[in-house]
């Protein structure tokens, strides 16, 4: 495949998601997400990636795979913290925007080595 920046550009599609969750929960945006499928990432995850990524390696492939679970995750924290918010729940908006970075920070650093297994 490589090429240039490919994983970087699919990691930006996550972050620019990400920015306009916490803009939302900062009274800053009105996004109100999508599912785990409907997103940039999530089409890329189910439509092209699993060949892409088999393209590379069968290490890529395995590494890929493993952007699955914390990325539907993620959309469900940011439901959750989505929904405290709108209860009025601020603890649990916060407890759930933790979950959210964390999950986001996992759904990154998986993205970075892929890109650096496309090199």
């Amino acid at each position: 495949m490589n090429e240039s920046a490919f994983f970087l550009r699919r990691m930006n599609d996550h972050v620019q998601y990400l920015g306009k969750i916490k803009a939302t929960l900062e009274d800053k945006g009105d996004f109100q997400g999508t599912d785990h499928h409907s997103c940039k990432l999530g089409l890329w995850l189910d439509r092209d990636g699993p060949i892409e990524s088999s393209a590379i390696s069968t290490q890529a492939r395995e590494t890929f795979d493993q952007l699955l679970d914390p990325h539907e995750c993620f959309h469900l924290a940011s439901k959750q913290a989505l929904a405290c918010k709108v209860a009025g729940d601020r603890a649990g908006m916060e407890n759930a925007m933790t979950e959210m970075f964390k999950l986001s920070n996992t759904l990154v650093n998986i993205l970075m080595k892929l890109d650096g297994m496309d090199r």
